[in-house]
This record gives C-alpha cells, sequence and structure tokens, in this order.
C-alpha cells in the first residue's frame, strides 16, 4: 500500500533538509522542497563560477550552497539527506550524517515510495534505455497517459501531486538508484546481467544484489519479467515472490515471450515478425520481447505490433547519422560496456569500423576481442582504455586472428582517422565499450560530438 504524499509534506516542512549534487534529477528537487516549507542546504563538487546562474537562483530561493572540493565537510546537522544515486551509501559522509540521526534517502526513493500510479520498473546492465521506452511507448498507443523517469525522461518527483492513479509510470533504475531501494514495483523488468560499473560497486556480488532490489519487494499480486537466456536473471526466479514470466530468442517460452523463425510470441499469440521491427538487431527483438511481458494483458496485441513497425528507435543507440561517399555512419555511444557494444555490432550484418575505447569501469574487455573481432573490419581507439582494448585484441594474433587496430590521440582525430580508413560501401560506428567520462560528462555529450563531426565531415 502507497503512503499518502501530505505525510511527506508534514514530514519535510520546516526540517534541515541536504541535498548532495546539483545535477538533472536533483535541481527539480530542491525546488520542490523549497516550496513544501523545508530549509534547503545544496552539495556540490562543482565550485560557484562552473554552477553559473544556477547558484544565484537557488540562492534567491534561500538555498544554502556547499560548493568545492571539500563540499561534503559541512554535511551534518541535518534531519534529511537526499543523495545523489551514485554516492554509495557507506561512504563517511552519509555514515556520520546517519549516526547523528539524519533520515538518508533519494529523490527516485521517495518517487516510489508515495506514487500513485502502477509502477513499470527496468533494469540490467544493457537494453535498459530502449527496453524502457518501448514500454512507455506500447501504453501510450493503449491510450494510457504516461510518466517516463528515472534515468531517463523527467525528474518525476517534483511531479507527484499530479500524476494520476489511473496513469502509468515507467522507470529505467540504475544499480545506483537500487542500492537502497526498498519500495514495491508493480512490474520488474530485467534485461540482462552482466559485469559492470565495477568503478563504483565493490564487486560483481554487490551489483547482483543491487539489481535484486527491483523485485525482492514484490507482492504475490506483481510481476518479475526476466531473461531467460541469461544465467544470472533465470537465477532469480527462486527468488521471486511475485508471478514470473520469461522471455528468450533461443527456445519456445509457454507462459512468456520468445522468438521463433522471424516471429515474435508473447503468451503463445503471434505478434510481429522480426523483419517488420523498424530497430535492428537481436537485442532489440529481446528489449521487444520483455517488453510484450511486461505490458501484455494491459496493452492489445495489435498494438504491439504497431509500435513495433513503427517506433524509430532512442537517439545514440545505434542511431544513423548519415550516408558520405558509401560509407553509412551509426551512433552507439550508449554502449558504456564490452556486452553492450557486442550486441551492437551484431545487429550489423557486415564487419564495421569500429571507434572504442574511454573511462576505466574496471571491465574485462577480452569478451569484446573474443566475440567481437568477427564483426569489425578495423578498429580505432581512443581514450584511458585504449592501451588495455588493444592488449586483447593483440592476443588473438596467437590464435592467427588479426584484427587491424588505429590508435587515435584525441575523439576529433578518431572520426578522421576511421573516415580515411573506410572505403565505398563501409559502416562506420561509434559503439565505446567505455563510459564517456575520461573526455566528456556523459553518453549523450559525446554521441551529440561524435554526430558533430560526422556531420561536418
Amino acid at each position: 500500500m502507497k503512503k499518502d504524499f501530505s505525510e511527506f509534506k508534514k514530514f519535510v516542512n520546516g526540517r534541515k533538509i541536504a541535498v548532495v549534487g546539483i545535477g538533472i534529477s536533483n535541481i527539480p528537487l530542491i525546488k520542490f522542497l523549497v516550496e513544501l516549507g523545508a530549509h534547503v542546504t545544496a552539495f556540490d563538487k562543482k565550485d560557484r563560477e562552473k554552477l553559473g546562474e544556477k547558484a544565484d537562483e537557488f540562492e534567491k530561493m534561500g538555498v544554502k550552497l556547499e560548493l568545492g572540493e571539500s563540499y561534503l565537510d559541512n554535511l551534518t546537522g541535518f534531519d534529511i539527506v537526499f543523495k545523489t544515486p551514485s554516492m554509495r551509501i557507506d561512504c563517511d559522509a552519509l555514515v556520520k550524517a546517519a549516526r547523528e540521526g539524519a533520515y538518508i534517502t533519494s529523490e527516485m526513493e521517495e518517487f516510489t515510495k508515495y506514487c500513485k500510479a502502477k509502477i513499470f520498473a527496468v533494469t540490467g546492465s544493457d537494453g535498459k534505455t530502449t527496453t524502457t521506452t518501448i514500454i512507455s511507448k506500447l501504453l501510450m498507443q493503449q491510450g494510457h497517459k504516461v510518466w517516463v523517469g528515472g534515468n531517463i525522461g523527467t525528474p518525476l518527483f517534483a511531479h507527484i501531486e499530479e500524476i494520476g492513479q489511473d496513469d502509468m509510470v515507467v522507470l529505467e533504475l540504475s544499480s545506483f538508484q537500487l542500492m537502497t531501494m526498498d519500495t514495491e514495483m508493480d512490474v520488474a523488468v530485467v534485461t540482462n546481467l552482466s559485469p559492470n560499473h565495477l568503478d563504483i560497486h565493490k564487486d560483481m556480488k554487490e551489483y547482483i544484489e543491487a539489481k535484486k532490489n527491483i523485485f525482492t519487494h514484490q507482492t504475490e499480486a506483481d510481476l518479475l519479467v526476466v531473461n531467460r537466456e541469461n544465467e544470472i536473471t533465470y537465477g532469480f526466479e527462486k527468488e521471486a515472490k511475485g508471478k514470473v514470466v520469461e522471455f528468450s530468442s533461443k527456445r519456445k517460452i509457454k507462459n512468456g515471450a520468445y522468438y521463433e523463425d522471424g516471429k515474435l510470441y508473447v503468451h503463445g499469440e503471434y505478434v510481429c515478425d522480426a523483419k517488420d521491427i523498424v530497430i535492428k538487431g537481436m537485442h532489440n527483438v529481446e528489449n521487444y520481447l520483455a517488453a510484450f511481458n511486461a505490458v501484455y494483458g494491459t496493452v492489445s496485441v495489435e498494438n504491439m505490433k504497431k509500435v513495433a513497425e513503427t517506433f524509430g528507435g532512442v537517439e545514440h543507440r545505434c542511431e544513423f547519422i548519415r550516408e558520405l561517399k558509401g560509407v553509412r555512419y551509426y551512433n552507439d555511444s550508449i554502449a558504456s560496456s564490452p556486452t553492450r557494444t557486442l550486441a551492437g555490432l551484431k545487429a550489423f550484418d557486415q564487419k564495421v569500423i569500429l571507434i572504442a575505447g574511454g573511462y576505466d569501469k574496471h571491465l574485462s574487455f577480452e569478451p569484446l576481442a573474443r566475440e567481437g573481432y568477427s564483426k569489425i573490419k578495423h578498429l580505432v581507439l581512443v581514450g584511458l582504455t585504449k592501451e588495455k582494448i588493444k592488449h586483447e585484441f593483440d592476443l588473438l594474433k596467437n590464435e592467427g586472428i588479426n584484427v587491424p587496430i588505429t590508435m587515435a590521440d584525441s575523439f576529433e582525430d578518431a572520426v578522421t582517422k576511421a573516415e580515411s580508413i573506410a572505403e565505398k560501401g563501409d559502416i562506420v560506428t561509434l559503439s565505446p565499450a567505455c563510459a564517456s567520462f575520461d573526455m566528456f560528462p556523459n553518453f549523450e555529450v559525446r554521441g551529440n560530438k561524435f554526430k558533430e563531426l560526422v556531420n561536418s565531415l
């Protein structure tokens, strides 16, 4: 049973509240808390100059600011602390605040506690955003009012009083958001799991345990959708409290969704042909199967078919940019892990010129080399991880496998070198297998820069 939001209003009114991180989700949160009568202090590592007009705007509203490298030193004396998603709950500053008696939470945790609408929550290592977006499109096609949030869409907590009981909410949730989540999700979807974010998580076990929170607080009335072909997600069935349905691209599933002989089915009903789905690749077939399971009984099979045959995909996910001199360029900047890059490579029916490399999340690039070499015509490497990736491909030479590699000095240089290598009929794709933080604030900025460079060739 969801809590009444009037409880939260009473809880925060007149309280001293710290909001750590002045980012996309926390900016509207800060304003909302001020409107609800809280005394807010906003903390951020950025200095005043980088915050710019936002700092002036907050101070005019009465928000205190703690900025710069030592911004967490004064995280003391607060009743409530809203943490930024990637901030570990066991970091010294939060442990100290909790010891003082502060209630530690996050924007998404509070949203899921008080949201009256049905929640479809999606997590996984790859395919989260596309699956979340597909579910939202399916629900909209059926005529529902839909709110999309979490990692994508709009920061929803500030809109919680506008969201009606009959609306539908679709959330993309990361392992960081789920680490401390203890609320019930009506429908939970886990697309797949493979090593990721090991730069922040202590180990793979902790990463998996965080992901499990998407379903561990469910009841018998709730639904869990899992990937039958992923060993980890398939293992979740034993711990589920609600109904479990599977999806598979490799076998027929009696009570679930599956792919067989080029066609997609859900609970035995034919939906569409894979060749008619606008966004290509078996990973997108799997994303659709997961989404069909999530909305079955809420969305008609006819509307599932309509969306599959019209939805053009999400920006930065195998996104076609342009064709120049017979060479096609694609932006797959979302691919911030080796497994996601492999999925992107498999979407093409020919070998590609791959631009890869970036921030080091401490993931192994062996799977990219061993499973991906047959899909790569030429590899252009850039960023902090370029030597690590090159090392894994160099090891294949002992087995007589030689993928041509070009090292780039900068992102611009990588695009220039890829263009010079490409011949008529080739495909060039940016699919980095790494996060963007060595050169860009996020994958969107990286993808937009790539599009800008390609369009200026």
